[in-house]
């Protein structure tokens, strides 16, 4: 039993340049272990403060805690991984109340806050309840504050949260253009957000709890495209929707290695054709606010080498030739013993889109970059959004693992 919610993408980088330096910025934070968000570092949260069990929603507002003045917390550190620093952001539209007033939320896995009215403001209804409860969240480049309601959250006619716990924005800076979050990430990055509370359950907790879904795990699929701001992606809830693969899903455990263990980690290897090895398995992460694939130097020095391409200066990509580009040889990336071709096609920047990164059209763009720091460090490579738009791709938390199949898209000649 799942359900579908369908999103918009958007690169937010309106320069190459840019998306090259958001990419590399969160990559850096992501070696320093910042924020650090996936299933093994919720469980290692857990263990610290020594909460067992109990942390997915055993009901709507998430209080009981660990008591308190009533004021509002402090904020926790700005420095986060989370969506405010992506380079790649998602929107959906969630209603609020009964009747549902709508919102368009920007989704995040990197931070776990459900909240509204950065934009447009709450819509108090009849199934509206202040908690009375304050709340304060900051992120790596924008913040909010305001008061906790429990209400009604409304994610597609067939998926609707019962008493989810959201927080009604009084200020928020960095958000412009949005109305809030919708923070899909683990439970235990709430702690410290609400006074008088000690987690609160995210809008897939209570999912599960409420018997909504049949499993903590998100599914999402992307369809390749060469327009800005449509509609392209699905989130899954719960499952896996088998209309959008064209062969099984398969699973692999976050790696042990640090710090890729502490966010979406997987170990890897890539061969460049049949035979050059790019990169030998090791560890990195899958993260969907990442524009790029980004490799460890010496990994991207080898690519660079064996598609003969040439460092564009006005962009900071790689460009290659027509001629280059008819020879081009498809990524292969072994994860957990299965090989998943990145065609050529897949490696290239969309031709129409040239001009909205500041090049050139008709010129032939790579979209794998230097990762910014040599291989052997615990991140040698982030597979982004131009990856897993050719690969649907399960988060499941409950398992602690991270699951890949093919699509109709994986061999695409879109670009």
């Amino acid at each position: 039993m799942s359900h579908i919610v369908p999103f918009a993408s958007r690169v937010v980088g309106h320069h190459a340049r840019d998306i090259l330096a958001r990419d590399r910025a969160r990559a850096q934070k992501i070696l320093q272990a910042v924020n650090p968000h996936g299933p093994l570092a919720a469980r290692e949260l857990r263990r610290r403060r020594g909460h067992h069990g109990g942390s997915t929603g055993g009901g709507g507002s998430g209080t009981g805690g660990s008591g308190g003045s009533g004021t509002a917390p402090e904020p926790s550190s700005g420095n986060g991984v989370d969506v405010t620093d992506a380079g790649v952001t998602y929107t959906a539209s969630v209603g609020v109340g009964t009747p549902p007033t709508d919102y368009t939320l920007l989704i995040d896995t990197g931070s776990s806050n459900t909240w509204v009215g950065a934009d447009k403001k709450y819509v108090k209804t009849s199934s509206s309840q202040s908690t009375g409860s304050k709340v304060n969240v900051s992120y790596g480049s924008g913040s909010f504050s305001g008061t906790e309601f429990i209400d009604t959250v409304t994610l597609s006619p067939s998926l609707v949260v019962q008493k989810q716990s959201i927080g009604v924005a009084t200020t928020a800076q960095g958000f412009q253009g949005v109305d809030g979050i919708l923070g899909i990430g683990p439970v235990d990055l709430t702690e410290g957000t609400v006074s008088n509370t000690q987690v609160v359950p995210t809008v897939t907790d209570n999912l599960f709890a409420q018997g909504e879904i049949s499993s903590n795990s998100i599914g999402i699929f992307y369809q390749p495209t060469t327009g800005e701001n449509t509609v392209n992606g699905e989130l899954n809830f719960g499952g896996v929707d088998s209309s959008r693969i064209t062969g099984d899903v398969n699973f692999v455990p976050i790696t042990s290695t640090s710090p890729a263990s502490h966010y979406w980690g997987i170990d890897q290897s890539i061969k460049y054709g049949n035979n050059k090895e790019v990169l030998n398995t090791t560890a990195g992460i899958v993260d969907t606010g990442t524009t790029l694939l980004l490799l460890a130097t010496d990994a991207f020095q080898a690519y660079e080498r064996a598609t003969g391409a040439k460092l564009d200066t006005s962009t900071g990509l790689l460009t290659i030739t027509e001629s280059q580009f008819e020879n081009l040889q498809s990524l292969f990336f072994n994860i957990g013993g299965v090989t998943y071709e990145l065609t050529t096609n897949a490696q290239i920047w969309p031709r129409n889109l040239n001009t909205t990164i500041g090049g050139e059209e008709g010129k032939i763009y790579l979209v794998t970059a230097d990762l910014g720091s040599p291989s052997g460090q615990g991140l040698d490579f982030i597979d982004g959004f131009v990856f897993l738009q050719r690969f649907y791709s399960v988060y499941d938390t409950g398992n602690a693992q991270v699951g890949f199949a093919t699509t109709s898209f994986t061999n695409a000649q879109t670009n």
